[in-house]
């Protein structure tokens, strides 16, 4: 059976094991130092932290970005 990428024009590589690897790494840093900062604030602020939805939201506003620059990469460049 033929491969069906090989009909089209060429696409951009795949993300190799070590990309991801060093992408997951960076995620689970990012998640465990956010969580030491957090044990470092004083009690107040750990309250609004744990009792809004301050996680959402900075989900919510990462997920945007990312699907923004996501979407802004595949643009050529205009003619001049």
């Amino acid at each position: 059976m033929a491969d069906p990428a090989a009909d089209g024009p060429p696409s951009r590589s795949q993300p190799g094991v070590r990309q991801v690897v060093l992408v997951a790494a960076a995620v689970v840093a990012l998640v465990l130092g956010a969580a030491v900062l957090t044990s470092l604030l004083p009690a107040t602020i750990q309250e609004i932290v744990f009792q809004t939805p301050v996680a959402i939201g900075v989900l919510v506003i990462g997920t945007a970005w990312i699907l923004w620059r996501i979407s802004r990469r595949g643009r050529p460049a205009p003619d001049s």
